[in-house]
């Protein structure tokens, strides 16, 4: 597949690589490859993307984009973000696209789970 003009790689911070690590692993499958102390990068595979240790986080009242996941089961899905540490921001609503939520993750990135209506 051809790369050119297409997102390549996201990057977030992370204030505890270790609970943010396990999180996207239990949650959505991520799988992670570590590159010292300070970053871990992941795949979810077909987006790659990165943590670096940091005290930041991105959240959309902060003017940061907003990553949004896709899931077949919305619902349970959100269930399994409390269970390991998500924080639910936004609960399930609609759009014209379908449903979604927002949470934030161990380090506090906010990030969105949506579904087909």
């Amino acid at each position: 597949m051809d790369q050119a003009n297409k997102i390549y790689y996201v990057e977030f911070h992370a204030t505890d690589l270790e609970k943010t690590k396990a999180f996207f692993e239990k949650v959505f499958g991520w799988q992670f490859t570590d590159y010292g102390p300070d970053y871990t990068s992941f795949t979810d595979g077909k987006v790659a993307g990165g943590f670096a240790r940091s005290d930041k986080r991105a959240s959309q009242a902060a003017g940061s984009a907003l990553v949004v996941i896709f899931s077949a089961q919305l619902e349970k899905t959100l269930g399994q973000v409390v269970e390991h540490g998500g924080k639910i921001t936004q609960g399930i609503f609609s759009y014209p696209g379908g449903r979604r939520f927002h949470f934030t993750e161990p380090s506090g990135n906010e990030l969105s789970v949506c579904s087909e209506p």
